[in-house]
């Protein structure tokens, strides 16, 4: 009787063993399947802040809108890939490209000295620059005015670059140092509740913000924290990628698309 209690547990055992085996070789089998599909259907995800007004956000249908959102999908079109847009951490934006969860950054993402050291360009395709506003009842005038104020930016933006490199102003403004948020939606909204006096970020973005809440509420000071331009960020070794891109960019700018896109979101 223990003999044939003792048979039917090992072969009880035995069985959820196999079973154990067959269903974690079918979960890799459908990771495998997921993960070459993937690849096959040449989807390119596009790491991306879904609140950088006008660049790439939400609407309020939640619809992913913006410029880059519509360069990015007609570029990718031509290029022979589909474009699939993934909201990150923009603070953790590099990471994310280098671990794989991204396959490109296209967002307002600005070249700067520091980043090329850790993705490989596109060619540049917009010019922007780094700017500082207020509430228009304040008596600022020039970002010089802004001697021991409390000023707000996005952390790890580039405004935040231009904000550090900039020795004088930084030594200037209150605490010696940037206040900074996860994004530039929270930043502008602690300066509606005057937690901070001023934000400095892309003009872009924030001429664009000023327009649709009320430009009578806002100023834009004189002066700005410098240049740049934006561009797509790629890792290093995703070259044909990025000639594709470059190419599909060159030819959007030369067929009159691109001036379309900048109209719709400029104008």
């Amino acid at each position: 009787m223990k003999k044939n209690l003792l048979k039917k547990i090992l072969l009880s055992v035995v069985g959820v063993a196999a079973i154990s085996s067959l269903v974690a070789c079918t979960s890799n089998n459908k990771e495998d399947k997921s993960a070459n599909a993937a690849k096959d259907d040449n989807t390119v995800i596009v790491g991306f802040d879904n609140t950088f007004v006008p660049m790439g956000f939400l609407d309020e249908k939640n619809n992913i809108v913006g410029f880059d959102v519509d360069l990015a999908n007609e570029a990718f079109k031509r290029a022979g890939y589909k474009a699939k847009f993934e909201n990150i951490d923009w603070s953790m934006k590099e990471q994310a490209l280098d671990n794989k969860t991204v396959d490109c950054l296209w967002n307002g993402y600005s070249v700067t000295p520091e980043r090329e050291k850790k993705v490989a360009f596109s060619k540049p395709y917009l010019d922007n620059k780094q700017i500082a506003i207020t509430k228009s009842d304040e008596d600022f005038k020039k970002i010089t005015d802004l001697k021991d104020q409390a000023v707000g930016t996005q952390a790890a933006s580039s405004a935040l670059d231009a904000i550090e490199n900039d020795k004088e102003f930084l030594n200037m403004i209150k605490d010696k140092q940037a206040t900074t948020y996860d994004t530039y939606d929270k930043a502008l909204r602690d300066l509606e509740i005057g937690r901070t006096k001023a934000v400095v970020g892309d003009e872009v973005l924030l001429k664009y913000y000023i327009k649709q809440r009320d430009p009578n509420k806002y100023k834009v000071l004189e002066g700005d924290l410098g240049s740049e331009k934006y561009a797509v960020g790629f890792r290093k070794d995703d070259k044909e990628l990025r000639e594709k891109l470059d190419k599909a960019l060159d030819e959007i700018k030369k067929d009159g698309t691109f001036k379309k896109i900048e109209d719709k979101w400029f104008k």
